[in-house]
């Protein structure tokens, strides 16, 4: 019972401290922040909290073999465009759904296991498809009753294929199995910060945060959707199982769409929330199935 309750505490922690992303990204780009900017910031002061952390604290080995140095780059590439897109899309459309679209990435997890490794489409992938589809309809009529930014969604909807694809590598590249997930994730942020480095002329282009009050910001997206929540969501796979984990995920676009209400004037429709809820329940299709294929599978061994 307890390490239910732990591990459902550090799942919702994990979810809600993702979904802070436009809690700490909007105010930057309010004073002129270009996201290659602020993701450089991001990505530079969470490796260097989290290297204190990992080797002070958890004395965690950062020792990477030549055969890994590869595969690991190719995911650090994924995740980092995953980043750039969704933090490109806060600026074309409510970050609240930006979260939501993103949220579609389980769904297409699925669709890619099914094109190039033979998964078989089954019903329930076919009517999680059809659910999140409609639901992206749905919130494609914004606030106010205007269309939503046309190039926002499909910039979002990037970044979820860009993490869809990484979540396919880490699953399926035989060369970083054996990998720490703590050290994973300490060389996806550090080979990726190359992107910002390249994006912004090797930091020639870096834009300056010269209001120390504003520092605060950068230091909140490095602490609490970086590092909290790749620490908490750990803890929750291993206490509770990767699908509680996954259904916990829902408090990620909730958690963005509450603080794009309260504080970022967003709005939130009738129809909205019908599109976010069918978006959800078409991924928790997902989820489910993949839960009942464990079990089947753990039976059959």
């Amino acid at each position: 019972m307890r390490r239910r309750v732990v591990g459902t505490i550090n799942g919702a922690i994990a979810a809600a401290s993702y979904g802070m992303n436009p809690l700490f990204t909007l105010p930057l780009y309010s004073i002129g922040i270009g996201a290659n900017s602020v993701l450089f910031y991001r990505y530079a002061l969470a490796i260097i909290i989290y290297w204190i952390w990992l080797k002070l604290v958890k004395n965690v080995s950062l020792h990477l073999h030549r055969e890994e140095i590869i595969p690991m780059l190719i995911l650090s590439l994924l995740f980092s465009f995953s980043s750039l897109t969704l933090f490109d899309a806060f600026k074309y459309i409510e970050a609240g759904i930006a979260c939501t679209i993103l949220f579609i990435y389980p769904v297409l997890v699925a669709i890619i296991m099914a094109i190039f490794f033979n998964e078989k489409i089954t019903k329930t992938t076919v009517n999680a498809i059809l659910l999140t589809s409609i639901g992206i309809v749905l919130l494609y009529h914004g606030k106010s009753g205007l269309t939503l930014n046309t190039h926002g969604v499909v910039v979002v909807f990037l970044s979820a294929l860009f993490y869809a694809l990484y979540i396919v590598g880490v699953k399926k590249i035989k060369a970083i199995q054996h990998v720490n997930r703590n050290k994973m994730s300490f060389y996806v942020m550090l080979f990726g910060l190359l992107v910002y480095i390249f994006n912004l002329k090797f930091c020639t282009q870096l834009q300056i945060i010269d209001k120390p009050i504003f520092w605060l910001f950068p230091i909140g997206l490095a602490l609490f959707p970086t590092i909290i929540s790749l620490e908490t969501i750990n803890i929750s796979i291993k206490l509770i199982g990767s699908t509680k984990t996954a259904i916990l995920g829902a408090l990620e676009p909730l958690t963005a769409i509450f603080f794009g209400i309260l504080f970022f004037n967003e709005h939130l429709t009738i129809r909205i929330s019908i599109g976010i809820v069918l978006i959800i329940a078409g991924v928790f299709l997902i989820v489910m199935q993949n839960s009942n294929k464990t079990i089947k599978n753990t039976t059959t061994n």
